[in-house]
C-alpha cells in the first residue's frame, strides 16, 4: 500500500501558508513549498513568503532555493520534491505539500519528464527568431510538430513554447512523446485539498494583501534587487508584484496605478489558478471561511478515510 501525503492547494491569498503551518505543527511534520516564485532568494515581499517567525515554527523546503537569475523549473522541483517526500516518509512523518503553482504540484504528484538539459546555443537561436518573427510564428511551428503539447500551452507562453521547441530540436522527438516514453513512477498517494472562498471575499483578501505588501516595503525590495545588478528582464521579475514596481521606478506609471495593477493582475492570476485546480477532480474542496481548527479536522477526517 502506498503512503499518503497531504497536498493543500488554492489561489493566491487563500490562506494556504497559515493552514499548512498549523497542520504541520499538529502532525509534527514539515512543509514542501510548491510556489514557483518563492524558490527565489531576496524576493520575499512580492512573493508573499512565510515570515521569518513562520519559518522558525515549521521547516519549509524549496524556499530560497536559487538566486533570481538562476534557472529552476517544475521538472526540477518534482524530482527534488519526491526525494524530500521519501525522506519524510522514512522518518514516519506525513509530508505536507502546500502551494498554488499548478504545474509544480502536477510535476510532483503525477510526474513530469523534464527532457534533456538546456542547450544555450539552440535556445539563443530560438530567442533570436522570437525577436525577429514574434511568438505567433513559434507557436504555429509547435502546433505543426507537436500538436498535443501546443494544446496544453497558452499561445503567449513564450518560456514553455521555447522549451518545447528546444527539446524537439535536440532530440528530434516531440516532448509529448518523450513524456509518455519516460513516465515517472509515483510511490505515494496524494490526498489533495483545495481552499475555497467566495470570489468577492477572495478579491478583497487579494486587494488587502497587496496594500500590506506595499506598506511592508515592496518598492524598496525591488529597488534593492535592481541596485544589486539583477536585470529587470529576468524571468523571475516578469511576474505580478515585480514588473509593476519596476515600471513605477522607471516613471512609466504612477504610485496609485502600480497598486491598482498589482491588485488587478493578482485577481487575474487567481482566476487562472482556480481554472487549473477545478480541472483536477481529485481535489477535495473545503470552505476556507471556517476557522483553522475546523478545516484541519475536516482535512484529517478525509485524509484518514482516503
Amino acid at each position: 500500500m502506498k503512503n499518503k501525503i497531504i497536498v493543500i492547494v488554492g489561489p493566491t491569498a487563500s490562506g494556504k501558508t497559515n493552514l499548512s503551518i498549523e497542520l504541520a505543527e499538529k502532525l509534527n511534520s514539515e512543509i514542501i513549498n510548491a510556489d514557483s516564485r518563492q524558490v527565489y532568494k531576496l524576493m520575499d515581499i512580492g512573493t508573499a513568503k512565510p515570515t521569518k517567525e513562520e519559518l522558525q515554527r515549521v521547516k519549509h523546503y524549496f524556499i530560497d532555493r536559487v538566486k533570481p537569475d538562476e534557472h529552476y523549473d517544475a521538472g526540477m522541483f518534482g524530482k527534488e520534491g519526491r526525494e524530500v517526500i521519501e525522506l519524510m516518509i522514512n522518518q514516519d512523518k506525513i509530508p505536507i505539500v502546500s502551494g498554488g503553482s499548478g504545474l509544480y504540484i502536477k510535476s510532483l504528484v503525477d510526474g513530469l519528464f523534464d527532457g534533456p538539459e538546456r542547450d544555450e546555443n539552440i535556445r539563443a537561436k530560438i530567442e533570436e527568431r522570437l525577436l525577429a518573427e514574434g511568438i505567433d510564428s513559434l507557436y504555429k511551428e509547435l502546433c505543426d510538430i507537436d500538436y498535443e503539447t501546443s494544446q496544453k500551452i497558452q499561445p503567449n507562453n513564450k518560456h514553455r513554447i521555447i522549451r518545447a521547441l528546444e527539446v524537439y530540436y535536440l532530440t528530434g522527438v516531440p516532448i509529448s512523446k518523450l513524456h509518455k516514453m519516460n513516465k515517472i513512477e509515483i510511490n505515494f498517494l496524494p490526498v489533495i485539498f483545495g481552499l475555497h472562498w467566495e470570489r468577492k471575499v477572495l478579491y478583497q483578501r487579494i486587494n488587502q494583501r497587496t496594500l500590506g505588501m506595499i506598506n511592508s516595503g515592496l518598492v524598496d525590495e525591488v529597488k534593492n534587487l535592481l541596485n544589486m545588478g539583477y536585470n529587470k528582464n529576468l524571468k523571475s521579475f516578469k511576474t505580478v508584484g515585480y514588473k509593476e514596481p519596476i515600471e513605477f521606478i522607471e516613471g512609466k506609471i504612477s504610485y496609485d496605478e502600480m497598486i491598482s495593477l498589482i491588485q488587478q493582475y493578482t485577481r487575474n492570476y487567481a482566476k487562472r489558478q482556480l481554472t487549473w485546480f477545478r480541472a483536477d477532480k481529485r481535489i477535495n474542496w473545503v470552505d476556507a471561511n471556517k476557522n483553522t481548527k475546523e478545516i484541519i479536522d475536516e482535512i484529517m477526517k478525509l485524509y484518514k478515510s482516503s
